[in-house]
């Protein structure tokens, strides 16, 4: 039991190492299979996001009001990742927009280079997650919104690798592709389970909206992405994260009039 652990706390780190900007000990032990593994841990770097971001938010509000406080959330949050899920955002809507074949496609979003669609899709993002970050603050939801779409946007985003195959055919390496094949039914239920817990602090209609919400989204990015390369890559995973924590955001907004909701700062001190 005690190997059992000491081996999922290495592909835990593996995934921090991979899908953040936190320090991880040198010692972790890495191989393309240990990393491919590690995807079903992706949610949990939600939650430590999500926990992260929350201290952080509670310890700047009293002193700087809600705003501003949003504000450096939202640019802590581009640090802790390295801006990675928004990278293949503006990839992404470089590629699919700025070409008419696979193959251009995939060159573009192979560049390192951001375009016009990728800088308005960027900027848009970036308003549109500010705002409603702010209005959930201001609601008095903004941590209970943080815990449900941070992890659930992330597993929702790593199930397209169950489906779709990846798209880059040639012997060019990439960061993502150890994450291409599909995860053992075990490893996608602990996926599943890790992703939605946070839903349980809703009522039961507004997380089945919530989650079937975010599986149509799924279904019509698969098949958006299927038309345009055949099947998905990296920053396709990236454009999908950030798509469905949009999504979450404005659905909690909805949820959030009803009285029977509670932030998980009120749950405890009742």
């Amino acid at each position: 039991m005690n190997r059992f652990f000491t081996y999922q706390l290495n592909l835990f780190l593996l995934a921090v190492s991979f899908f953040t900007r936190l320090p991880v000990h040198q010692d972790v032990n890495y191989s393309s299979q240990k990393l491919h593994q590690a995807g079903r841990h992706f949610a949990l770097i939600g939650w430590l996001l999500a926990a992260i971001l929350s201290g952080f938010y509670l310890l700047v509000i009293p002193y700087i009001g809600i705003a501003p406080s949003i504000c450096l959330l939202v640019i802590l949050s581009l640090l802790l990742t390295g801006a990675l899920h928004e990278d293949g955002l503006a990839d992404t809507c470089d590629g699919f927009w700025g070409a008419h074949t696979q193959t251009g496609k995939l060159s573009i979003m192979k560049d390192s280079q951001i375009g016009t669609y990728g800088t308005c899709a960027l900027i848009t993002m970036l308003l549109t997650k500010t705002v409603l970050l702010y209005t959930l603050a201001v609601n008095g939801h903004l941590i209970l919104g943080l815990f449900i779409a941070y992890p659930l946007s992330r597993g929702l985003a790593l199930s397209h690798t169950q489906h779709l195959g990846y798209a880059r055919t040639s012997a060019g390496y990439s960061k993502s592709q150890s994450l291409a094949s599909a995860m053992q039914p075990t490893a996608l239920l602990w996926l599943f389970i890790s992703s939605s817990a946070a839903l349980l602090w809703l009522p039961f209609t507004d997380a089945l909206m919530i989650v079937l919400a975010g599986l149509s989204l799924r279904y019509v990015m698969k098949c958006w992405f299927k038309v345009h390369i055949g099947g998905y890559t990296g920053d396709c995973l990236g454009f999908a994260q950030q798509v469905q924590e949009l999504l979450i955001y404005l659905l909690l907004l909805v949820s959030v009039h009803d009285d029977s909701v509670l932030s998980p700062l009120e749950a405890i001190s009742l």
